[in-house]
């Protein structure tokens, strides 16, 4: 049981697919970022910033013409028949059909569903796959997808190719997703970046924290509270990404091209 186990096992290691054994114990960031590996390991950091630079290149080079695009975030761990799924799935259409093309994580649950949907109505389906432990790699939705060894590349390739986020219900990973757009919007590193949350029952707790805590403790300004909207329609989270557009005086691009 425990050799069929591991022949089950896939792993996606930049362009290298490792199955069963194969499959390494440990991922390229982990080893990156761990201090204590032997000296002759870290001696080879050189090597490795070689290694960073061509995900950095590949990543620029496919997307580059990619044009306009909004990335979707959400838990991987919601299965098809789920409320959140089918709307992941219908805000990847609804942004299809106003111009966009979709990228997201590239895995399972909610990046699926919006990946399903932005392929069924005939737009760019984007995945930005990663290097972890046991994933199984890009969701068959994908018609376009890049995996990437490191995390700080692949967030950078979220954030240059998108003009805004659309954000629903997630754990660590999403929180973590959302935290870093607001943060690269409340300090000006990015400008005119629309984050949307749907699912107002899912949301609604942590926001009234951040008011009732953050706010309240003058951790923030009252104007940071503005970052993000609410919704529970994925027309209508849509219809603020393309106002935001407009509002920045952005080229005209043709719906559903």
């Amino acid at each position: 049981m425990t050799e069929r186990r591991d022949q089950e096992r896939v792993h996606q290691k930049g362009a290298v697919t490792l199955r069963g054994k194969r499959v390494p114990t440990s991922t390229t960031d982990q080893r990156l970022l761990d201090s204590r590996e032997p000296a002759d390991w870290l001696h080879a950091d050189p090597w490795r910033v070689m290694r960073i630079q061509a995900e950095f290149v590949e990543g620029f080079g496919s997307l580059a013409e990619l044009g306009p695009a909004v990335s979707v975030f959400g838990s991987a761990r919601i299965p098809p028949g789920h409320p959140t799924y089918a709307m992941a799935q219908e805000v990847g259409a609804e942004l299809v059909r106003a111009g966009f093309a979709v990228i997201t994580g590239g895995g399972p649950g909610i990046m699926e569903a919006a990946n399903r949907g932005a392929a069924e109505a005939g737009g760019t389906s984007v995945g930005l796959g990663i290097e972890l432990p046991f994933e199984a790699g890009l969701n068959e939705h994908v018609n376009m997808g890049i995996n990437f060894r490191y995390f700080f590349v692949r967030k950078t390739m979220f954030v240059k190719y998108s003009e805004g986020f659309v954000v629903l219900p997630g754990g660590v990973g999403t929180l973590d997703e959302l935290f870093e757009a607001i943060t690269l919007v409340q300090t000006g590193k990015i400008t005119s970046f629309p984050i949307v949350l749907l699912g107002n029952g899912f949301w609604g707790p942590l926001l009234d924290w951040i008011r009732d805590t953050l706010l309240a403790e003058g951790m923030i300004a009252p104007e940071d509270l503005e970052l993000v909207r609410t919704t529970d329609d994925p027309v209508e989270g849509v219809r603020w990404i393309v106002e935001a557009r407009a509002d920045r005086g952005a080229a005209p691009f043709t719906p559903g091209v």
